[in-house]
């Protein structure tokens, strides 16, 4: 199983990477696995200011449908428009052209509260 060293963890398995105040948040392998073959990605808090653990948009796949939580209290700046047309990228590149949305984070102290890779790793073992 992929667990990038260079990412942040939530123990709801969506990823966090970094980019000074701004983050890319997708949902893990681990977490696609589980869910089966990904067909649709509803995400409509673009604009919206979210506190960290609220909902941000669900993931459908074809045997059920989950929440995606904001692993930070962030400003949801853009969705990824790839997964839109291509909701399987999910599956087949959930660290990079499957990420999920853009924030700006407005309280960088969330990031204490992430998980290493480290940590990721043992949760889901």
């Amino acid at each position: 199983m992929n667990i990038p060293a260079n990412l942040k963890y939530t123990k709801d398995h969506e990823w966090l990477r970094v980019e000074g105040d701004i983050a890319y948040v997708g949902i893990t392998d681990f977490a696609q696995r589980e869910l089966g073959d990904i067909v649709f990605v509803e995400i409509e808090t673009v604009g919206d200011s979210l506190d960290k653990e609220t909902v941000f948009g669900t993931v459908e796949a074809v045997k059920t449908v989950s929440d995606l939580f904001m692993p930070v209290s962030g400003e949801v700046m853009e969705v990824n428009s790839a997964i839109g047309s291509n909701p399987e990228l999910v599956n087949t590149d959930p660290y990079g052209k499957g990420w999920m949305i853009k924030v700006k984070l407005t309280n960088t102290a969330d990031l204490a509260g992430l998980l290493s890779s480290d940590d990721y790793q043992k949760l889901v073992h």
